[in-house]
């Protein structure tokens, strides 16, 4: 007990300095369990946090240090992983396999990490096997500090909205199922802050002014936090009757264009304000599957606190498997250049498009078999996790664990083979890579400790001309992107956060089944400018146990 105090005291003291005693600390004590949930009307085996399905929600402002100490009452390993929150100079802290050994049964670990320098709408998931199939997800949210604009004004209402596609088999017969070689079935529905369809509701509120219309209704403004926690599905979103003005995107802020509806991928999160100014009843949220053969749909209700009437009518139709229009809407997400970020100075003095790229990486997923089963695969590259997380096998030069260069800068034509695949980046390098998805599905992409900047996306083969048509001037910043069938999408990527870091595919079979990889960004300098050093209480697993 005498080691772990002095270990927090000294981390508490090493946070304290680097961020000049200014930036407080919020403390969070989770309890991760099983417990019977009925989310589409069949008893599962769900994952809760303080009992609760979704978990609770992550509340920070910027530069916040988080302490959140997580107890394993599950009976198998576990780990959280925090999408979106930058982790900087600490993937220590990052909660996935490749930089942290897993929270063994009845065990507890702590993390410590800050939010350092972030605005805007994450989510927390559980990382290892098929987890995230039986919950174990929360929203997360990092408000501005007070002294920092904000390009609108303050919402009366700020809602998480956590959407995703659901199963009604448990996550271990899931887990069996890619173990043997299938790929996952159809998903049975989709859920809205764990509930199904009308299971859950957003109250919102209008207010009368003096006019001369003595009951003049003009409605209050509400923000929505929408995320996609799903497995396999992109989505899209509508309310019934109102219009959506898009404020933030994972992070960035953005030009305040309307839309009726949001096509929102795998492991993506929004923010949107949404006025209460319709006549005062209830209206339908809804949120279905896009590019799928068969159509799933779930529904939410947005009722006015004054409602004369119930929902009515039939759920607003959405989009279905047109690639264009999403296509065009995701071209249409431009960063408010007159907005500050985290920090006091306008977003738009990152002068992305005029800082000559140092490497150009193209990846290539495909869908491969090996050995008889159904593997995926980056530059035919699938990935099979080591004995020992990389991170530690790279601090205490544990040899035989990874080789650096072991997945190709580009694709190579070939078939898929099992490696634990990890590529070498230099610190304060700046990256251009290329997604290239020549399958007939929509991927989605998420880089840890990173957001980049989305400069092209289109149909075809990438080539050397396609940069003609980069946005180069005001893109959105951000950590996951969607790559379209037949199609490619470009990103810029300063490498300025050392450490090792995971590029995955945001559907989790492919996940699971090797479309990932890991990102080892080096600096020389050995330096706590540049990267923290080993926690004290980081777990040993594999050969680094003892070390």
């Amino acid at each position: 007990m005498a080691s772990w105090c002095y270990w927090v005291a000294g981390v508490l003291c090493l946070l304290v300095s680097c961020s000049n005693g200014e930036d407080p600390y919020r403390f969070y004590n989770w309890n991760v369990t099983y417990g019977d949930i009925y989310p589409l009307g069949v008893k599962q085996q769900g994952i809760l946090i303080n009992g609760q399905f979704p978990g609770p929600p992550l509340e920070a402002v910027t530069n916040d240090n988080l302490i959140i100490s997580v107890f394993n009452s599950l009976d198998e390993p576990f780990l959280l992983s925090w999408n979106g929150v930058q982790q900087k100079r600490n993937s220590w802290q990052d909660g996935v396999y490749g930089t942290n050994c897993p929270i063994s049964p009845g065990t507890n670990f702590t993390y410590v990490l800050q939010v350092k320098d972030q605005i805007g709408s994450y989510f927390y998931f559980p990382s290892l096997a098929m987890h995230k199939a039986a919950g174990g997800y929360g929203g997360i949210k990092i408000a501005s500090r007070s002294v920092i604009p904000v390009p609108f004004d303050p919402p009366a209402g700020d809602f998480t909205f956590l959407a995703g596609d659901w199963y009604k088999m448990n996550h271990t017969d899931l887990k069996a199922t890619l173990d043997g070689g299938s790929g996952l079935p159809f998903p049975d529905g989709i859920l809205i802050n764990g509930r199904g369809s009308n299971g859950y509701t957003f109250t919102v509120d209008q207010v009368y002014i003096l006019t001369s219309s003595p009951n003049d209704p003009t409605g209050k403004t509400y923000r929505f936090r929408i995320s996609n926690v799903g497995l396999t599905t992109a989505l899209n979103f509508r309310i019934q009757g109102h219009k959506m003005l898009l404020v933030e995107v994972e992070g960035t802020h953005t030009l305040q264009n309307t839309y009726d509806s949001l096509d929102i991928h795998l492991g993506q999160s929004y923010s949107v304000l949404v006025t209460a100014d319709q006549p005062p009843q209830d209206y339908y949220i809804v949120v279905s599957s896009r590019f799928t053969s068969q159509v799933l749909s779930s529904t939410a209700i947005l009722h006015y606190s004054n409602s004369a009437a119930s929902v009515s009518g039939a759920p607003p139709g959405g989009p279905t498997i047109q690639i264009d229009w999403s296509l065009e809407q995701a071209r249409s997400l431009r960063r408010n250049l007159t907005a500050s970020g985290p920090r006091p100075n306008p977003q738009g003095s990152y002068h992305y498009g005029m800082i000559n790229t140092t490497r150009t990486v193209r990846l290539q997923n495909s869908a491969v078999m090996i050995n008889g089963k159904q593997r995926y695969a980056v530059n035919s590259v699938s990935f099979v996790p080591a004995d020992t997380p990389l991170k530690l096998a790279d601090h205490f030069n544990i040899g035989g664990v990874f080789s650096l260069g072991s997945i190709p800068d580009n694709p190579t034509g070939s078939g898929g083979y099992l490696q634990t695949s990890v590529m070498a980046a230099d610190f304060r390098g700046f990256a251009e890579f290329v997604f290239e998805n020549t399958e007939d599905s929509v991927q989605s992409w998420h880089i840890d400790g990173h957001n980049f900047f989305v400069v092209g996306m289109d149909g075809g083969q990438w080539s050397a001309a396609s940069r003609l048509n980069y946005n180069l001037r005001d893109t959105i910043s951000r950590c996951t992107v969607q790559v379209y069938p037949q199609s490619w999408t470009a990103i810029y990527m300063p490498l300025d956060n050392v450490g090792m870091w995971n590029v995955r595919s945001q559907n989790w079979a492919r996940q699971y089944l090797g479309q990932q990889f890991y990102l080892r960004v080096y600096s020389p300098a050995n330096s706590w400018r540049d990267e923290y050093p080993i926690p004290g209480n980081a777990l040993r697993c594999g050969r680094a146990v003892g070390m």
